[in-house]
């Protein structure tokens, strides 16, 4: 694991803004922390940061040097600041001094962000995607072993997003553990290996990705014949049920078989696939599932 938290709780006055947090987060996962709005995924994220002191529990880092963990994070937490008058490439100088980090990672940087031939722009210029990239590129001037990101992508258009996303896929390709808190189910079941749902304040689900979205047993098939697959699925008896979904068959499978199994049973009618995949559910009606539940 690379961090834990023990009852971890933050009160303003009457109001307990999260709620003896429980929360054990592996190495080398994009950990997603997922929540409606005000459901403690800020001030989670600013605690386990000590930009927000607590009020009772605990949390441990299990990076770098015992006193020394707070070098081996990166992090952007609500919107990014930088001087506007400044460049790109000046602002990135006076992080990195402030850090003491090494400036010579900086154009190796600004060519990570995808910022090549506007590191010497003035910030203020900057649109607001070109702002979290640039800010991403902060919070890796240090290199860092975890990268902690509030809301990545709020506000940005569907090109902005899909930016981030593969930039957050790249540096999660790098070996780094990154920790992402957001509301946009959609984001989270895109990067996110594993997660957890806060909801006023409390932990009330966490798991994996795939698992949780992935459809037991379920999958879609196509072939080029589909009468000849229709009939040959309702000769295999370990074929529970099969429907038609658009183009492509969708079929349940009974316990203990697999996906390789059916391929077999088909090609031994003379039935040879042209698509086969495991069928999955979006997070969002999971999540919704997660919440009713927890109501």
């Amino acid at each position: 694991m690379i961090l834990e938290t023990r009852k971890l709780t933050k009160k303003y006055g009457r109001i307990t803004a999260v709620d003896n947090l429980n929360l054990t987060i592996p190495e080398n996962t994009v950990f997603g922390i997922l929540g409606p709005n005000g459901s403690g995924k800020t001030t989670t994220l600013g605690m386990i940061l000590d930009v927000i002191e607590k009020t009772s529990g605990d949390y441990i880092w299990h990076v770098g040097e015992k006193g020394k963990e707070r070098k081996k994070l990166g992090a952007i937490l609500e919107t990014p600041a930088f001087y506007p008058y400044l460049s790109g490439h000046e602002n990135l100088r006076i992080v990195a001094l402030i850090k003491d980090a090494p400036t010579d990672r900086i154009p190796e940087l600004i060519a990570k962000v995808g910022l090549e031939g506007r590191e010497n722009d003035r910030f203020k210029t900057y649109s607001l995607g070109m702002k979290q990239r640039l800010a991403i590129a902060a919070a890796l001037i240090s290199d860092p072993e975890v990268l902690i990101l509030d809301e990545p992508t709020n506000g940005l258009d569907p090109a902005g997003i899909i930016e981030i996303r593969e930039m957050i896929r790249e540096i999660a390709g790098e070996g780094r553990t990154i920790v992402l808190a957001s509301h946009l189910l959609h984001e989270v079941q895109q990067v996110c290996t594993d997660f957890c749902v806060l909801n006023k304040g409390k932990v009330i689900f966490t798991g994996k990705v795939d698992e949780l979205t992935r459809s037991k047993n379920r999958y879609l098939l196509d072939a080029t014949d589909r009468r000849k697959l229709k009939n040959a699925l309702d000769d295999i008896d370990f074929v529970e049920n099969v429907r038609t979904t658009g183009h492509k068959t969708e079929v349940l499978l009974k316990e203990g078989t697999s996906a390789g199994k059916l391929s077999e049973a088909l090609a031994t009618r003379g039935v040879y696939i042209s698509h086969l995949s495991e069928l999955t559910q979006s997070l969002e009606k999971k999540f919704i599932e997660i919440l009713s539940e927890n109501a």
